[in-house]
């Protein structure tokens, strides 16, 4: 199966039900259909077909659903771009992905406007919030022009749907391909998973829907199940506890980071809200601590569900179970459609018990994007070698490790990349060299740490170096503490010593 039939066999069965809210906008399965079609039939105006890639940079919205199975409709390929990255960041994206058409909000389109003739393959724009004036086809003109009969275009099971960007560095990127049969099977995987049906409402909060998270597991989930996703933008708790008591949600998925934050604002009692419709807690992106989890269940009379997954794995691998009584920090068992062992630094499997790197079988990527070299490191006899660390105890429970054999910081759920700050401030004309390491926090799971030697005479402080990243990376990739040091510990082969600074 595609994307394109999930969607049409969803509007069969469920037709005017809503299938996304956001504030007063409601967004029918029918209506889906119908405005992903005119969608698809403007990008088939501008020469859009298989293969073609089409960027979008966008925010959590209705309009979001609709680009993007407008783009898979056509056989197009949509390239997720996160609205929080700077320029040169997006920019490394754009040239990597190559896309013909880019569809955009102003938030983020009139920054770029400038260096758009810098991206020799981007034809078109569109302007999803129709507030960048007549140089670009406005989304209200595509929705008020467009036909909307469906496009006929053959689509394969293994047609790739979208490139998700991984946690890898953005200045070298690794875009990650997802086929419509892996993505259509991960969303039936994880709506059976959580028992989820077409009675539940899941509430999009913090989730980005260009990431793996909020894509598969809330967006193409539901849309599956014939659920109703309310989503919230913005990052008010109080808003959120008001929304799951006015929609009567049944689902919540978040990262630990939010989870705390709820716990945090119920157990203190300033914020008191009905919360008994909600069935089932998810989180991912980090193990939920031990507290944080006995804080959910003692004030919201929940236990989280946990589970574990990649971008290069669609979304998620394991699962705990929904009757579980909580596993003692585990991650769950593989879910059906999915295999999972631990090998060596050989490759070689290790038996129950002994901690080693998480390798997977399943509904994996194809592959990354123009990238075979990296493909190859990753992908051996059909096992994804994912670099995260883990241990499988006697009844096939997975608990990760704290140690990652990728160099990767964990911090409020978003994968940072040590490389990408470590470029940036080795770019700046006062420093001599740089190193980041992720430090524990508790609110955030990690933070990222920057040491720095300056060159010699060289005279900068924090808060300059903290400016300077902050011009160059999205926010939550900034250091929250630069340290200077005359030197910097160095091991045998030269490299800079990460040990030894944590």
């Amino acid at each position: 199966m595609n994307l394109k039939r999930m969607l049409e066999r969803a509007v069969k069965r469920y037709g005017e039900k809503t299938a996304f809210a956001m504030g007063r906008r409601r967004l029918s399965y029918a209506r889906l259909d119908e405005d992903s079609n005119r969608v698809a039939n403007a990008l088939t105006a501008m020469g859009v077909g298989k293969g073609d890639r089409v960027a979008m940079l966008l925010a959590n919205s209705p309009e979001f659903v609709t680009a993007y199975f407008g783009v898979v409709k056509v056989g197009g390929i949509a390239a997720l771009l996160d609205p929080k990255y700077k320029f040169t960041e997006l920019a490394s994206l754009l040239d990597d992905s190559q896309p013909r058409v880019l569809i955009a909000e102003s938030p983020w389109l009139e920054p770029l406007i400038p260096a758009l003739p810098r991206f020799k393959s981007v034809e078109r724009v569109i302007d999803l919030s129709s507030k960048c004036g007549e140089q670009f086809l406005s989304y209200e003109e595509i929705m008020t022009r467009s036909a909307s009969p469906a496009v006929e275009v053959k689509l394969e099971p293994e047609d790739i749907a979208h490139i998700a960007y991984s946690s890898g560095p953005a200045f070298h990127p690794r875009g990650v391909m997802m086929s419509h049969q892996a993505l259509v099977r991960e969303a039936a995987i994880s709506g059976d998973g959580f028992a989820q049906t077409d009675k539940d409402t899941v509430v999009l909060f913090a989730l980005p829907m260009h990431h793996a998270f909020g894509l598969v597991v809330v967006m193409l989930t539901a849309i599956n199940k014939g659920s109703r996703v309310v989503i919230l933008s913005g990052i008010s708790i109080d808003s959120l506890l008001r929304l799951i008591e006015r929609e009567k949600a049944t689902i919540f998925m978040g990262v630990p980071f939010i989870h705390a934050l709820i716990v945090s604002a119920v157990e203190s009692g300033e914020v008191k809200h009905d919360l008994s419709s909600l069935r089932l807690w998810g989180t991912a992106g980090a193990a939920m601590p031990a507290d944080t989890a006995r804080r959910v269940k003692r004030y919201l009379g929940l236990t989280p569900v946990n589970f574990w997954g990649l971008t290069e794995s669609a979304a998620h691998v394991t699962c705990t179970a929904l009757d579980s009584r909580g596993e003692s920090g585990s991650v769950g068992r593989p879910l059906p459609g999915w295999e999972l062992r631990i090998v060596d630094d050989e490759g070689r499997e290790l038996p129950t018990g002994q901690t080693g790197e998480i390798a997977v079988r399943g509904p994996v990527m194809r592959g990354y994007y123009h990238n075979p070299r990296a493909t190859a490191q990753v992908m051996k006899n059909g096992w994804f070698y994912t670099g995260d660390v883990g241990w499988v105890d006697e009844d096939g429970r997975l608990f990760l490790s704290a140690g990652r054999k990728k160099d990767m910081i964990i911090a409020k759920g978003q994968n940072i990349c040590p490389s990408d700050i470590e470029e940036v401030l080795s770019a700046h004309p006062q420093v001599a060299e740089a190193v980041v390491v992720g430090i524990a926090d508790k609110l955030r799971g990690e933070i990222p740490k920057a040491f720095v030697r300056l060159k010699p005479g060289a005279e900068i402080s924090e808060h300059e170096i903290k400016k300077f990243c902050l011009e160059h990376l999205a926010n939550y990739k900034v250091p929250r503490e630069v340290v200077f040091a005359d030197s910097l510990p160095k091991t045998a082969d030269g490299k800079i010593g990460k040990e030894e600074l944590k």
